[in-house]
């Protein structure tokens, strides 16, 4: 998969993810310039958990993501479609409970989760408005979800200048420390593809979420998404 679109078939993601997992979370942090510390940071304040609350970590791949959420007393289930991810994130973080789900169809009753989150890893589900209705569902009434994803830069010439980073800088940078380079390739197109801020908005309310808010980090190339289950 080198070319991306919205319309992704799962098994060809996964696959994709399986590649790259050994170098994944090294990768994102040059990608990114150490800017996902920050972001992953910046999930866990807004999702505020609390000593023995159910979290629900979506996309959580080696589980790098979920272990803010193990150290702040919360009971985390990190869940991912990627079973090379998942096999990775064993060898490193034996402790968490890494299991198999695909997001449009979790394996989890209804109403069990305090929090539910994603990062960077919806826009790669291959029905969004599925994974908003599933972690609905899951979510205990008063409950709360937060997504943290690429999104659309605010400023006019600084989105010009991150396109031209994505789509010209991004693949040989990818190329020197990534097994499997075309994977970011396609991560670039499919953020480019990605609705904005606005939008996924728009979509979490369809999905029955209230109190719908997002804030802009490092000038909308991140995007947190929060909202509560009424």
């Amino acid at each position: 998969m080198t070319r991306a679109s919205l319309d992704k078939q799962p098994h060809e993601v996964a696959a994709m993810f399986d590649d790259v997992a050994a170098n994944y979370d090294l990768t994102n942090d040059v990608l990114s310039l150490g800017q996902d510390r920050r972001w992953r940071k910046a999930v866990a304040q807004a999702l505020d958990v609390r000593p023995g609350e159910r979290v629900l970590d979506l996309g959580a791949g080696t589980g790098t993501s979920s272990l803010p959420f193990a150290a702040a007393g919360a009971e985390v289930v990190p869940c991912d479609f990627s079973l090379g991810m998942l096999r990775e994130g064993k060898k490193r973080n034996p402790f968490l409970p890494l299991t198999a789900g695909d997001a449009t169809r979790l394996p989890f009753a209804d109403g069990v989760f305090d929090a539910v989150t994603i990062s960077f890893a919806l826009r790669n589900v291959h029905d969004t408005d599925a994974a908003l209705r599933e972690m609905f569902r899951v979510a205990k009434p008063g409950g709360r979800v937060v997504i943290c994803e690429f999104s659309h830069p605010t400023w006019a010439p600084f989105r010009t200048l991150y396109t031209e980073y994505l789509m010209r800088a991004l693949p040989p940078v990818a190329t020197a420390v990534s097994s499997s380079p075309d994977a970011y390739v396609y991560l670039a197109e499919s953020i480019r593809a990605w609705p904005d801020q606005p939008a996924l908005a728009a979509k979490l309310q369809k999905a029955g979420w209230a109190k719908v808010a997002w804030r802009n980090l490092t000038g909308g190339i991140v995007a947190l998404h929060r909202a509560t289950k009424p």
